[in-house]
């Protein structure tokens, strides 16, 4: 481009900048609209172009009108819009250090969390905190120091679309990758996040913290009991994630705290099973008690681990998981926690051939045959008397002399 031609260039974006400085909402959304249509994918090297190697005046002028008025919602979609054309531009960072420079990170969060912003800017907003933190660590820091991860969390426990909870959860994902210092925080927050009564939000953050969890070397105790309340879920999506972040932390110095307690899950305490029964609204809705659906899930939790470790399995017999199995069989008030029980059950029985003894003295040899026959099955065999004996029994391996012997077929 020539010398006279630049000038020119210069000229006219200049009087665009001029045209925006006097003219008011309705002649800037006008103006933005326009600059969406000719710019958006541009690269920065395309955008200094067009507008003469002053594009950043225009830059500072959309944010610095964002930060004044994203409160009162005016063409706040449009604003984000063009602002996002700006960050997304490729091959150059100068952009998104002039927009944290200004502010632009602190307003953008503040966005996400005003209660009267629509929730298609919020999620416009964290769109572009998705694309500043890609830049880098510096960039994913900007957010983490100016409490980012608090806001996006509040975000993603109290927002009640998918989308925009997908949305939050994915900032918190690119947050935690790359970025130490603040890995800790994050981690902890996702912790604390799985109490929030969202069941998108908690299948969101299970999923989260099953994918930071593997950067981690270690797991943080508080991390055991919100995750074992979440095997009460009624919804399948949800325990599915938690049990396979239990299966993950097996290798983790919690592993004992979450057997111990996967076990003991498999008898419920009578005073919480009889406050729950209380509840006659919640048996009503959901046609059992969580403690029950908990039980069931502990069962096949314990299935899965034993089958992936022996040597879980012997620690998981030393736990007294034999007697727990029995009992939870016996629970007829809910089908599934006798199945799931009656099928881990089965596979200790095959890996430890000496366990036999131990359960047909307590089923009974027509009960026990029909056992070894079909397991899943077995509730549908089963009657009262049988369950009763099934919910006393004294069964106790986690001491004898031939634990030390167990052998497989």
């Amino acid at each position: 481009m020539s010398t006279q031609e630049e000038q020119a260039n210069l000229g006219k974006v200049l009087s665009f900048l001029r045209e925006w400085d006097h003219g008011d909402r309705t002649v800037r959304s006008r103006m933005l609209n326009t600059f969406l249509t000719r710019n958006t994918g541009k690269t920065f090297y395309e955008l200094e172009m067009e507008f003469a190697q002053v594009a950043s005046l225009f830059l500072a002028r959309l944010t610095t009108w964002m930060r004044l008025t994203y409160m009162f919602g005016t063409f706040l979609g449009l604003q984000l819009k063009a602002i996002g054309v700006f960050l997304s531009a490729s091959s150059h960072d100068q952009y998104l250090m002039e927009f944290t420079e200004d502010r632009g990170v602190l307003t953008l969060l503040d966005i996400v969390s005003h209660s009267q912003s629509k929730e298609e800017d919020k999620a416009e907003a964290l769109r572009l905190l998705v694309t500043v933190s890609d830049a880098g660590r510096k960039y994913k820091e900007i957010i983490c120091e100016s409490h980012g991860v608090k806001v996006i969390a509040e975000f993603l426990a109290t927002s009640n679309t998918d989308e925009r909870q997908e949305a939050a959860s994915a900032l918190l994902e690119a947050l935690s990758h790359g970025n130490p210092k603040y890995q800790d925080q994050i981690y902890k927050s996702l912790i604390g996040l799985m109490t929030c009564s969202s069941p998108k939000a908690q299948q969101l953050v299970l999923h989260n913290l099953r994918s930071l969890q593997l950067k981690l070397k270690s797991a943080h105790h508080s991390i055991v009991e919100p995750l074992l309340c979440m095997l009460r879920s009624l919804h399948l999506e949800v325990q599915n994630e938690a049990i396979d972040l239990i299966l993950e932390l097996k290798c983790y110095d919690v592993k004992t705290m979450l057997l111990t307690g996967l076990v003991s899950l498999l008898r419920p305490i009578k005073e919480e099973v009889q406050q729950h029964q209380i509840t006659e609204e919640m048996i009503r809705v959901t046609g059992s008690l969580p403690l029950f659906v908990q039980q069931a899930a502990a069962a096949k939790t314990i299935r899965l681990l034993a089958k992936e470790d022996r040597e879980l399995s012997h620690e998981l017999l030393s736990l007294g998981v034999l007697q727990h199995l029995l009992y939870a069989m016996g629970n007829r008030e809910h089908t599934d926690a006798q199945i799931q029980a009656s099928l881990a059950l089965e596979h200790f029985v095959h890996s430890f051939p000496v366990l036999e003894e131990h359960v047909q003295r307590v089923l009974g040899s027509s009960l026990f045959a029909a056992f070894m026959d079909k397991a899943d099955t077995l509730y549908m065999n089963m009657d009262v008397r049988q369950a009763e004996i099934l919910l006393s029994n004294q069964v106790d391996v986690s001491h004898g002399k031939h634990l030390h012997h167990f052998y497989p077929k």
